[in-house]
């Protein structure tokens, strides 16, 4: 980082997405050991500017229709901010934008980045607004037009003359430590790829010699998730010898969080990354359900993977890997609770009406020689149960959960029915497509438990039935 050469940056842009929208204004100001700049322009974008942002901003595309393109400025652009460090107020946002535009020209753009929100936050943790609003109102900085390049970065200029005369160097210095801190990365890996990542929901991938997939992650903020696998302070040896294996990166952005773990999940399963967990195999998924053989005489009957299914209204009890795992946790539940494994069809008798094994023992009350009413019975093992009580499914069909960017407006549609992910929509016509061609998606572990957990919360639910 280079305090000596400092380039304080603002944009303004058709809208919050800089894979998609583009820049309609540039304000740059620099100071040169001391010796302040400043430069600003308007930039053609090539599109209509939506009417909120014209509002908002107060660029119209009346003044833009005569500015040069950002491929007529890349040049002017790059030579004023090459060898500065990129200071922007939510600076991923700005950096962002400048690295996409350059990308869609085909060049590469890259510096030292320095978020003043995060400096903020750093420096004066009483507070808890840091936006620049708040900034302009707590630290009495004047600005001519808000929302405006040049008018935006000028403010944050001054921020940063406040933030030099209130604190020592040395404590500035240790606040913008853990946003320049680099990890130590192998040498196969493109160093580029730490600054395209983005601080959004998302699944990365890590991809090793010869493309084999060695592992899938997710993160509510990709950027530090990933470089979290570099940190050389808290790397254990497995992080280090994935890190060492690594040769790229990939990585999918979702809106939110319960798409990532969806999207997580799902991967694995397909793609069975070589430093993930194995999943559970779904052919041998299995639980228990209670059956009623005669009045007020429920027994449990065991259930395959394949036939579970938790929408029609039966209770089913655990997810066990195997039978012989589900086998095993109902015998420990019996012996816990002195239930009769005749009458749990764990074990037999060598004729009818004799006592199970553990009655002498005292292990049962005698449900198997009926000195125990079997409705008692069956009260006591739905209670013994009650823990392992899996949740039915409470729609009547098919539901979207649904999960938007409020920035952005993005929005993704999650599909499921009966506790199956069945696919993530982004419009309708995917959407019908979900509903027509996932019939016969599996019933799976960790997708149930992600959903239960999700759908106890304040989430957006949309029928589709």
């Amino acid at each position: 980082m280079n305090l000596d050469r400092l380039a304080f940056v603002d944009l303004e842009t058709t809208g919050a997405n800089p894979m998609q929208d583009l820049i309609t204004e540039v304000g740059i100001v620099t100071v040169t050991d001391g010796e302040v700049s400043t430069w600003n322009t308007l930039v053609n974008p090539g599109c209509r500017i939506p009417v909120f942002i014209q509002r908002l901003t107060g660029i119209s595309d009346a003044m833009v229709a005569d500015a040069p393109t950002f491929d007529a400025l890349a040049d002017t652009i790059q030579a004023r901010l090459h060898g500065y460090t990129f200071i922007a107020h939510n600076a991923r946002f700005d950096y962002g934008f400048l690295k996409n535009e350059f990308k869609r020209l085909g060049r590469r753009f890259q510096a030292d980045v320095v978020c003043t929100v995060k400096l903020s936050r750093k420096l004066y943790p009483e507070h808890y607004k840091h936006n620049l609003d708040s900034l302009i109102e707590r630290h009495g900085l004047s600005v001519g037009d808000r929302h405006r390049a040049l008018a935006d970065a000028e403010a944050i200029w001054q921020f940063w003359c406040q933030v030099n005369e209130a604190h020592t160097p040395e404590n500035i210095l240790a606040a913008l430590q853990h946003q320049l801190q680099r990890p130590s990365l192998p040498p196969h890996l493109d160093a580029g790829v730490l600054d395209d990542l983005p601080e959004t929901p998302g699944v990365y991938l890590f991809h090793g010699e010869g493309d084999v997939l060695l592992y899938v992650g997710k993160g509510v903020n990709l950027r530090q998730r990933v470089l979290a696998h570099f940190n050389a302070d808290t790397r254990e040896f497995r992080e280090l010898h994935l890190g060492q294996q690594t040769h790229r990166i990939d990585w999918i952005e979702t809106v939110g969080e319960l798409g990532a773990l969806l999207l997580e999940s799902r991967l694995i399963k397909e793609r069975q990354p070589a430093h993930n967990r194995k999943p559970r195999r779904t052919a041998e998924l299995c639980t228990w359900q209670l059956v009623e053989h005669d009045p007020g005489d429920f027994r449990p009957q065991f259930v395959a993977g394949d036939e579970l299914d938790l929408s029609t209204g039966q209770d089913c009890f655990g997810l066990f890997a195997s039978k012989r795992e589900a086998t095993l946790a109902l015998r420990k539940i019996a012996e816990a609770h002195r239930l009769c494994l005749v009458v749990l069809g764990l074990e037999t008798t060598s004729a009818p009406g004799r006592p199970c094994i553990a009655y002498p023992l005292h292990q049962c009350k005698g449900a198997c020689i009926g000195k125990e009413p079997v409705g008692l019975h069956s009260a006591r093992l739905m209670s013994a149960l009650a823990k392992l009580k899996l949740k039915t499914w409470p729609y009547p069909g098919a539901i979207g959960i649904v999960e938007t960017d409020e920035v952005t407006g993005r929005r993704d549609i999650h599909v499921i029915r009966g506790w199956r992910y069945l696919g993530t929509a982004h419009d309708e016509a995917d959407l019908a497509g979900i509903l027509d061609s996932a019939r016969d998606t599996a019933f799976d572990r960790d997708t149930y438990q992600v959903l239960v957990k999700h759908l106890k919360g304040t989430v957006n639910v949309v029928p589709l039935y």
